[in-house]
């Protein structure tokens, strides 16, 4: 087994669509970025990366390539599962932290999980979503932006023997 790390965080903007684990939230701010700026699914993708040992999400859709502009970061997830099959490794079990101020993200969590686990083909239940607040210390307290942290454990897949 390896175990990967990921971090990632974007600023809160006003007239940007809030996207939080795949999911769509209501909130009057949302978050810059190239992407859909979705720090759990970016933190998600650095620590399954990391765990296979195959560089960041900025190596592979790095923000000065236009095909990334504005795309689901679902899309970038399914693809970081995808080269980690090809490198013959598949997630085990991922744990995920949001640190935001606001919005209340509870009732989204569970759906989080479902929408991160049926992207990368695993169940539900390993994947662990959570959030947290910062009691108004930093930037997240301070409402100016929001982060995310992941850690993630991948398991190494058989490769097929040669025939």
């Amino acid at each position: 087994m390896r175990i990967g790390f990921g971090y990632d965080a974007h600023r809160l903007v006003p007239d940007a669509a809030l996207v939080l684990g795949g999911v769509p939230i209501h909130h009057e701010f949302g978050l810059q970025g190239h992407s859909d700026a979705d720090v759990v699914v970016h933190a998600l993708c650095d620590a399954m990366l990391g765990a296979a040992a195959l560089g960041d999400i900025g190596q592979h859709f790095p923000s000065t390539d236009e095909r990334w502009r504005g795309v689901s970061s679902l899309t970038i997830l399914k693809a970081v599962t995808r080269l980690l099959a090809e490198n013959h490794h598949t997630l085990g079990n991922a744990d995920i932290t949001i640190v935001a101020q606001r919005p209340r993200l509870a009732p989204y969590l569970p759906r989080m999980a479902a929408t991160l686990a049926a992207t990368v083909h695993a169940e539900p239940a390993q994947l662990s979503v959570k959030a947290t607040t910062t009691d108004g210390l930093g930037f997240p307290g301070m409402e100016m932006g929001i982060a995310a942290y992941a850690v993630c454990l991948v398991w190494p897949l058989q490769a097929a023997a040669p025939s």
